[in-house]
């Protein structure tokens, strides 16, 4: 039995769950029907194909990680019977509270498709491991990742995550300051008045101080950094420098990937590589380059240099204004038809680096240069 990465992988997937049931939050009221009348609605008249794909499988990648963890780290009899009970208590939990929000509507063919979604993603867990393909990944992961880098492995499964959601610079995920203060601005305002907002802004500093956007070497830094991140951090639990530079090359491929996935959606299709201007192609290549180089170097140096480029990328990213076009395009997502999915990736983007931060200062007395045991 061991520490598996699926159980936050899990909780995680389990919060994006509540996020797309319940979003946007607002406008709670009983609207004067049962929280449980939806369990003796009648049957729709009209089916839709893509609900029921949807409901099916929004909800098997739940059972799959639940059925992956149980398997890793609990000794049951029929370890699919919780990922079904899980999936089924969440659903129709989700479900009931739907029937206080106008905008939603609470459905017992969706609790009974859900279900079923979180017993087809257990049932294809158990039958990887059935057939030995489990075990194989398992041997070759443990040949690449250390005993410590549970943390680490969520972390660079969730970064392209984080990608997904429009940033002023390419990469450039953790720019918060503008919108912090914002929101606090608006908080005081509304409790103390403008006066009690003045003197508490005093206090905070100006983000929209600066007038002129990044320079070209500060975006060449800023994306340089950005890719170099993720970059550090699989150096803290990759083994062998081959390894690690087929990581870091896969990590830089999968985080332009993702930008021109996220740039397609934004401004579509024709625009998902104008974002790939002379220097953030430059600090791509760059990037790509001292990752190669730097595969040698030794666990703690790896940590300590994820906490510098952090520190400097968001010090730049916190100081560098955002454009009114940029502003409207995320006015745009905010209020599109990404709605229940923006904001998750919105919020991801924004609180990445600093659980990165965190994940590394936490994990740092365990870092050593001698040779780990197997991770699992």
């Amino acid at each position: 039995m061991h520490k598996s990465a699926a159980w936050p992988l899990s909780w995680m997937y389990a919060g994006l769950v509540v996020y797309a049931s319940l979003y946007p939050f607002a406008q709670w009221r009983d609207q004067g029907i049962s929280t449980w009348s939806f369990l003796t609605a009648p049957l729709p008249r009209y089916w839709s194909g893509f609900d029921v794909a949807i409901n099916v499988v929004g909800y098997a990648p739940l059972g799959a990680l639940l059925s992956l963890a149980i398997l890793r780290s609990l000794r049951m009899k029929y370890p699919i019977l919780i990922p079904l009970l899980a999936g089924a208590v969440l659903s129709l939990l989700m479900e009931g509270l739907q029937s206080y929000l106008p905008q939603r509507v609470a459905s017992k063919e969706d609790w009974i498709l859900n279900t079923l979604g979180a017993a087809l993603g257990a049932g294809a867990t158990l039958a990887l491991d059935r057939l030995g393909v489990l075990a194989r990944w398992d041997r070759v992961r443990s040949r690449w990742l250390v005993a410590y880098g549970r943390g680490y492995v969520v972390l660079l499964a969730t970064w392209p995550l984080a990608l997904l959601f429009p940033a002023s610079i390419p990469f450039g995920v953790g720019q918060v300051l503008a919108r912090s203060i914002a929101a606090v601005d608006e908080m005081v305002t509304e409790w103390g008045g403008p006066d009690a907002a003045a003197i508490w802004l005093t206090w905070l500093p100006a983000p929209h101080a600066v007038e002129h956007a990044l320079s070209p070497s500060g975006v060449y830094l800023c994306v340089l950094l950005g890719l170099l991140i993720p970059c550090f951090l699989a150096f803290c639990v990759v083994r062998n420098p081959l390894h690690r530079a087929i990581a870091a090359v896969g990590l830089v491929l999968l985080g332009v990937c993702t930008t021109g996935f996220s740039s397609a959606l934004t401004w579509g299709p024709a625009h998902a590589w104008a974002w790939l201007d002379v220097p953030v192609r430059s600090a791509v290549v760059t990037a790509v380059l001292l990752a190669l180089v730097l595969v040698w170097l030794p666990v703690r140096a790896s940590a300590a240099l994820v906490l510098l480029a952090l520190g400097v990328d968001l010090s730049l990213l916190n100081q560098a204004p955002e454009s009114p076009y940029f502003s409207q395009t995320l006015q745009a997502w905010e209020q599109g038809r990404f709605i229940r999915f923006n904001g998750l990736a919105q919020w991801l983007g924004w609180i990445w680096p600093y659980a990165a931060a965190l994940v590394v200062l936490t994990q740092f007395g365990r870092h050593t240069d001698r040779k780990p045991q197997t991770y699992d």
